[in-house]
């Protein structure tokens, strides 16, 4: 039996990151908890590769407060003094303390729309992006989506929230569908 076609960047040796390519990314998500771990952990990647953070992900979810962005928010200096002790985690206090911020700014956002949700969708009409990747050259950095939401969330107070993050976020929680043309997820993800 034939292996599926897959994305080209898809490590296939990584049984870890062939799950994640399979089970999770590209898929929308509306959940305000997963929104506020993918943003998360789209910041602690800044400069690193995602795969670095996905090794990571299951300490960050302790370390994290399951991403509650309630317990986050709530996070003090002792808190992150700790965090920045932590191996299971990105050691970078600028991230730390971005990750602290940027949770109180989530919540902020959820007074005003009622859910992170229903803010982030705006930026894409409501409806995932059915983008065209026929080779690697296609796959983009930022969009004209990305930059807006990047924008704005920057003049909310969130850091680490550039564009090229945002697109990634955007890529990681279904708000684009990059799969490639010829990947076995591309059909699956757009029927979700």
């Amino acid at each position: 039996m034939t292996a599926p076609c897959r994305c080209h960047w898809v490590d296939l040796t990584k049984p870890d990151y062939v799950a994640y390519h399979d089970n999770e990314w590209g898929v929308p998500v509306y959940d305000d908890n997963k929104l506020f771990e993918f943003l998360t952990l789209e910041a602690a990647q800044a400069g690193l590769s995602w795969y670095t953070v996905l090794k990571k992900r299951d300490s960050y979810r302790e370390a994290f407060a399951h991403f509650d962005p309630v317990k986050v928010a709530a996070f003090d200096d002792a808190k992150a003094a700790a965090l920045l002790q932590n191996p299971g985690i990105i050691r970078n206090r600028l991230k730390i303390a971005a990750a602290i911020n940027n949770a109180a700014r989530f919540l902020e956002i959820q007074r005003e729309f009622g859910s992170f949700s229903n803010y982030q969708w705006q930026f894409v009409g409501g409806k995932p992006q059915q983008n065209h990747i026929a080779s690697p050259a296609d796959y983009r950095a930022t969009s004209p989506e990305s930059d807006a939401f990047s924008k704005d969330l920057k003049k909310r107070g969130f850091k680490f929230v550039g564009s090229t993050i945002i697109y990634a976020h955007m890529q990681a929680c279904g708000m684009v569908n990059d799969h490639h043309n010829d990947c076995f997820r591309k059909t699956q993800v757009t029927t979700q």
